[in-house]
């Protein structure tokens, strides 16, 4: 590689001009980035729960419903009532809305004299005035179990206005409408508005991203430089790395908004984690070149860049390969673009640090003549004097090393076995979260904000049919975390009630019809039956995310509906999203972790020549990881959307083995003396390995800044696995190369 390295420094100024040449090119097109924040839409197109679940919503007027409750002392005064029905006639006239259901808008059922009357639960224009009419509704309203739970808390201080947004719509612009429409109406303080639903969850993971975005990346950007100046003590040698890496973000970003991909909640951070590793590789190159002492710097350019390319260049593709496992290891394609861009980023860091900072580098370097000897008077830092006393570790007390990494694998293997798992998105915003505090009303006030979908196909006007809906309503109502649910069934026996004949689905399916027809063209019919008559839908809310509970529930509901043969019936919502979701996260974490180890084993195996050397490569990665997940287990840290990365990242980032391994191959060529070897790896790689560990780690902790709770966890333990990993580099593959390394080394690259 060396004539191509004198062709980019003899060159440099051209390959500084094409490189600034593409940044304003890639750049120009950031601004039209995008973010998408629906984790349904990281599920394939052909998925069968996704497909379900999104067909319901096509077909029964939209699955995106925005919660809006009211919060007052008592919702039964006039001014409050009033209030509603002002709130409720605002959304209606929101073009992206396709139904709003309140009390003062919702379908109910009365007997009369004359027989069934079908009308709204309260005449909006005529609402009840004085204190006994308001006592007469609210009674009214409380015999009634429909309403109980669903739109008037049980203690009738708060209230629920449903809209449900048309399928296809823009989901963000409704939700600002709706926001828009109340905010004008100008509550009084007594009054509390809380906002719930996926589409309120949406917007807020994608407000969320972008302010992480902007103040996270310079607040990492600030922490790696900090690290690289106090190590380096140059100003000079801190532009170099972070020019480098912010060009390759520049450049990823680009073509990223070129292919018309959009950002969603683990590609966004992306730029932290090309700060963090993209970074590591330019300090190779200057810690080589700190160490050479050929007065002509042009050709001590050359020789660092001689002994760093090769590690560095394995390095990359080790990290590239744990990335790329996640294309082809995930099930989710928010986690498979995250993969792919991310080690597309990776690759164009390592271009630029071999091509641009060699360039950089080289026309900022003063000509030092060859006649002009330059002795260096190199002091001898803490990091100096940490990686002698490690080597006097290694090579005459080994046990000091082995017997505390042998306890903190004990304690890690006890804490693995109670490591959990998380797919709620709700709880990935912090408890003091307006969406927390709005998903705490909807489950303490109401019947949750997770909808539950059971589809029943058949015919639905049969007695048989409606009688089955009944049985499985009852089934899921016994269920603690599900208050109520609702069905045409449920219409059907309060019509019968009304006509005397008792809350009951009549036996002939005659009477059925009559009662059917006394229901066409109310709207609520388009959300429970679909125009052929041949299915209907059980709707209901569950109102926790804990998995074990929804996995009992759904598990359940399968084996229960499993009895009735006659009917093809099928279960959706968001409970089994986040099931599906939970199930790919398990599956993509086995798979990835697997072939980011094998892979990383045979570029090992196969850059060195040596089996042995790959064996040796999988000892520092399976310390780290098997620290990373105790360390889980013992912080509390779920393993969820963005934390079940980590190990696989772990094994490519922190694949820190490449240079001790090259380190003591160059060194062993020398002598053929193992310890001295060893001895000036950990000193030249070992240094490098310290500060590259510390720098990336700074870049990662950054994330335990985030407004996400699972980007927090996921920075806290990155830091944790790359500095496990390094620290595993420099002690224990030492160790292992000492007592297992007897031979000479012949024809090894170095």
């Amino acid at each position: 590689m060396k004539n191509l390295f004198q062709l980019i420094i003899k060159h440099r100024k051209v390959v500084i001009a094409i490189t600034l040449i593409l940044t304003v090119f890639f750049g120009y097109f950031i601004k039209d980035i995008k973010v998408d924040p629906d984790v349904l839409n990281s599920l394939p197109k052909n998925d069968k729960t996704a497909t379900l679940y999104k067909r319901i919503g096509k077909q029964y007027g939209g699955i995106d419903i925005v919660m809006v409750a009211i919060e007052t002392k008592n919702i039964f005064n006039k001014e409050t009532l009033e209030q509603i029905k002002q709130i409720t006639d605002s959304i209606k006239t929101i073009t992206e809305i396709g139904s709003v259901t309140s009390l003062t808008d919702v379908l109910d059922i009365k007997s009369t004299a004359e027989g069934i009357e079908i009308g709204k639960l309260i005449d909006e224009n005529n609402l009840p005035q004085s204190p006994q009419q308001l006592v007469s509704m609210k009674k009214y309203i409380f015999s009634k179990d429909m309403y109980k739970g669903t739109l008037i808390s049980e203690d009738a201080t708060a209230t629920l206005i449903i809209a449900k947004i048309i399928d296809g719509s823009d989901k963000d612009h409704a939700l600002t409408m709706i926001k828009s429409k109340i905010e004008k109406i100008k509550l009084p303080d007594t009054i509390k508005i809380f906002y719930g639903g996926q589409p309120t969850v949406n917007a807020e993971f994608s407000r969320m991203i972008f302010k992480d975005m902007s103040f996270l990346g310079p607040i990492a950007f600030l922490m790696i430089a900090l690290i690289i100046l106090i190590s380096f003590r140059s100003g000079k040698k801190l532009i170099f790395p972070l020019l480098t890496v912010l060009i390759a973000i520049v450049w990823t970003f680009g073509i990223i908004s070129l292919l018309h991909y959009e950002l969603t909640m683990i590609t966004s951070i992306i730029p932290v984690i090309l700060l963090a590793v993209g970074s590591g590789w330019p300090i190779h190159i200057i810690n080589r070149l700190n160490t050479e002492t050929d007065s002509d710097r042009k050709s001590a350019l050359y020789k660092a860049l001689n002994y760093v390319a090769l590690p560095v260049s394995v390095a990359a593709a080790a990290a590239m390969i744990g990335f790329l496992t996640f294309v082809f290891g995930s099930y989710l394609t928010m986690i498979q673009q995250f993969g792919f861009f991310s080690a597309l980023g990776i690759f164009i860091a390592l271009l630029l640090s071999l091509t641009f900072t060699p360039a950089l580098i080289s026309s900022s370097d003063k000509k030092i003549k060859a006649t002009e000897p330059q002795i260096k008077q190199v002091k001898k830092t803490f990091l100096d004097s940490f990686l002698i006393n490690i080597t006097d570790l290694i090579l005459h007390r080994p046990l000091h090393i082995i017997i505390p990494w042998s306890l903190v694998f004990i304690i890690s293997f006890i804490g693995i076995t109670k490591i959990e798992f998380k797919s709620d998105m709700i709880e990935y915003f912090n408890k003091n979260s307006d969406v927390r505090k709005s998903d705490r009303i909807l489950q303490e006030k109401f019947t949750g904000s997770k909808a539950v979908f059971v589809s029943v196909k058949g015919d639905v006007q049969s007695p048989e049919m409606l009688n089955t809906m009944k049985k499985i309503q009852r089934f899921m109502e016994k269920n603690p975390y599900l208050k109520k649910t609702q069905s045409v069934a449920d219409l059907i026996e309060e019509m019968n009630n009304a006509m005397g004949e008792g809350k009951k689905i009549p036996n002939e399916k005659a009477k059925i019809e009559q009662l059917w027809f006394l229901l066409e063209g109310q709207e609520i019919m388009t959300q429970l039956v679909n125009d052929s008559l041949n299915e209907a839908l059980i709707q209901a809310n569950f109102s926790t995310g804990d998995l074990h509970k929804t996995i009992q529930f759904i598990n359940g509901l399968n084996q229960y509906i499993k009895q009735f043969r006659s009917y093809d019936i099928e279960i959706s919502g968001m409970p089994m999203i986040v099931l599906k979701l939970d199930e790919s996260i398990v599956k993509s974490q086995q798979r990835s972790l697997c072939l980011a180890i094998f892979l990383a084993f045979i570029l090992v195996t196969i850059v060195f020549k040596s089996f042995k050397k790959g064996l040796y490569s999988i000892v520092p990665m399976i310390s780290s990881v098997i620290v990373l997940y105790g360390f889980m287990s013992w912080a509390g840290i779920p393993i969820d959307i963005a934390t079940v990365l980590v190990g696989s990242i772990g094994v490519g980032v922190g694949d820190y083995v490449i240079h001790i391994l090259s380190g003591f191959n160059f060194y062993y060529k020398i002598n053929n003396n193992n310890d001295f070897a060893l001895k000036e790896s950990l000193k030249i790689s070992g240094k490098a390995v310290i500060i590259n560990s510390m720098s990336v780690s700074a870049g990662f902790i950054v994330l335990t800044l985030s407004n996400l709770v699972p980007l927090k966890g996921f920075g806290t333990i990155v830091t944790v696995t790359l500095l496990s990993s390094a620290l595993a580099a420099i002690t224990l593959l030492p160790i292992i190369i000492r007592f297992t390394h007897k031979t000479k080394i012949n024809n090894q690259i170095a």
